[in-house]
Order: C-alpha cells, then structure tokens, then sequence
C-alpha cells in the first residue's frame, strides 16, 4: 500500500478558520483512503492540540511522518503557511512526489490514482 501525507495550512488567526483548514485536509485525505492510500493527515492528528507541546515537536515529528511517504498532496493556499512550505521543500529534497490540488477539490483525481 502506498503512502500518502497531505501537505496544507493549519494555523490561522481565528479557530473557525482553523477548522475550515483541518476539514479541507480532512477531506483530502478521505479521499485518498478511498484511492487505497494509507494517509497520514497531520491536520486531523494533533487538531487542536496548541499548548499541549511546543509547535516545533508538531513541525518535526510531522516531517518523521513525511519522511515515510510515497507521495505528499498539496493543498490550496499553502504558500502563505512556513510550515506547508517546509514540507514542499523536504519533499523536493527526499524526492518524495509531490501533487498540487487547486482551492477546490477536483472533480477526478486521475493523475494522483
């Protein structure tokens, strides 16, 4: 089974928009399992978690998990997020496959199946 991570903002300046990322994610990566991807979605495992460790334990132990996969999804306005930026670069560096989505999800996903 392939792996799959899914690369997008988190952090926002209110918790409704916050939430609006993580669902986005959470969408994504549904979608992926469909596909039969085995999906790591850091949005969705420490949502909400700010405070319980400092953000840099988030940013590195996500990076372990991308490390591990085959292939990383991008979501929309990921260039205004230093964190989904960083990802995109570990990416390039580990040569991981990279696959940009658009503001909406697609219709088909045949480039990523």
């Amino acid at each position: 089974m392939l792996k799959a991570y899914v690369i997008g903002p988190y952090r926002a300046d209110s918790d409704f928009k916050v939430d609006m990322n993580i669902q986005r994610a959470k969408e994504v990566a549904a979608r992926l399992w469909g596909l039969g991807y085995a999906v790591f979605c850091p949005h969705t495992n420490s949502a909400h978690f700010s405070g319980a460790a400092p953000e840099e334990n988030f940013l590195k132990g996500n990076l372990e998990w991308l490390y591990q996969a085959d292939i990383a999804v991008v979501l929309a306005n990921y260039i205004d997020s230093k964190g989904s930026v960083m990802e995109i670069a570990f990416c390039e560096t580990y040569n991981i496959k990279l696959f940009f989505l658009g503001f909406d999800l697609p219709k088909t996903w045949t480039e990523i199946e």
